[in-house]
């Protein structure tokens, strides 16, 4: 066990310190996998890795230490150390020796945030102990599961929209599976049903049932986006396809949860296991503008962490993770000071930022992260 008091001014990251056996656990490799880095992330970490960041990229606040705790998210421990939190590939590049991957922060990780002449730097130690100042450190193997890594988010926040939205374009609601049958020739089915499906259900095991897609229009252009449908509830696979002689048999699937009665012609779509922490803030590598198509739930506006759909996606280069300014358009005010009245035009004010969680073709969801103002359809977003 290594003791040492910690200089303010260190010249270099401790990089065979705290977490040097971590990349021998087999879940490592697993995270690489399931927690992927993107290229963008890599390559800012390996700049700042060599440099540090500057003083003046820091909060005004920025403790000397942190305490990982249960709770916390990547946005907020980040936000605690640098003044724009999407910038977190940066705090992880700090000492990329030692955090290998930004995705696996975990509770009870101390952050420590070294000052050197007009640089940063972060390092990992275990615990503040003893009260007299002393830091301690020492490889450390992480036995702790993926599970308990932070989140980028609160995921109680967005989770229904993980697993109950849902946005279709023409042609896949066309293919979408169906309900074609039910058991004892119920109209309505509820919990515990058995539903018969005809469609490609392909490997999946747990599905999210839904009808009446409603149409998603640009709020500027009026161009169609996609559809979004309406859940009325979940079900899981009993049993494939198949046939018997010339006919067909539909798949089997048992209703597990419902918020409306279950029908014919209700629709299914595959419920995405995959993880959803597997992301870290970013901007946007190329510039992206757009408008806010919808605010959901029951108010015309929306504030901090309400969600909203924006009017791009997938095709327009958006991904999980994006962070995005939001901004107010600026009044028209006029000018009596030089002599004529003129009427001018003040420009837009970014007064909030969004987080981009999940992406459809043209449609993307995001989590309103601060605001000053309320948000409404037809608000402006773009580059943080």
């Amino acid at each position: 066990m290594l003791h040492r008091k910690l200089p303010r001014a260190c010249a270099a990251p401790l990089a065979a310190l705290a977490l040097s056996c971590w990349a021998a656990l087999p879940s490592a490799a697993l995270a690489q996998s399931t927690y992927p880095i993107t290229t963008q992330q890599r390559q800012t970490a390996d700049k700042v890795a060599q440099q540090g960041v500057p003083l003046s990229a820091l909060a005004p606040n920025a403790p000397d230490s942190y305490t990982i705790k249960r709770g916390d998210t990547l946005w907020r421990v980040s936000s605690l150390f640098l003044k724009s939190p999407w910038r977190w590939p940066e705090l992880w590049g700090m000492n990329k020796d030692q955090i290998r991957n930004p995705h696996l922060i975990y509770p009870g990780q101390v952050l420590m945030l070294i000052r050197s002449g007009d640089r940063a730097y972060l390092q990992i130690g275990r615990d503040t102990t003893g009260g007299n100042g002393d830091i301690r450190l020492s490889p450390r193997v992480r036995s702790s599961s993926l599970e308990e890594a932070l989140a980028t988010i609160p995921q109680h926040l967005i989770e229904p929209f993980l697993t109950q939205s849902v946005v279709f374009d023409t042609d896949a609601l066309k293919s979408a599976p169906r309900i074609v049958a039910t058991n004892d020739n119920k109209v309505l089915l509820t919990q515990g049903d058995t539903a018969y499906v005809r469609g490609d259900v392909g490997a999946y095991q747990d599905f999210r049932i839904f009808r009446q897609p409603q149409p998603l229009l640009d709020p500027i252009t009026q161009e169609l986006l996609g559809y979004e449908a309406t859940y009325v509830g979940a079900a899981e696979l009993l049993s494939p396809a198949g046939k018997k002689g010339e006919h067909v048999v539909p798949a089997t699937l048992r209703v597990t949860a419902v918020r409306t009665e279950v029908g014919l012609g209700d629709r299914l779509a595959p419920i995405d296991t995959r993880s959803q922490s597997s992301y870290v803030p970013h901007a946007p590598e190329t510039p992206i503008e757009g408008h806010i198509v919808a605010v959901h739930g029951d108010a015309l506006t929306a504030g901090q962490n309400q969600v909203v759909a924006l009017n791009k996606g997938l095709v327009d280069g958006m991904e999980r993770g994006h962070v995005l300014s939001l901004w107010k358009a600026g009044r028209k005010v006029i000018d009596k000071t030089g002599g004529a009245p003129e009427i001018l035009q003040l420009p837009d004010v970014a007064h909030g930022h969004l987080l981009v969680f999940q992406v459809h073709q043209r449609v993307s969801y995001a989590l309103i992260l601060n605001v000053q103002e309320p948000v409404s359809r037809g608000d402006r977003f773009g580059q943080p």
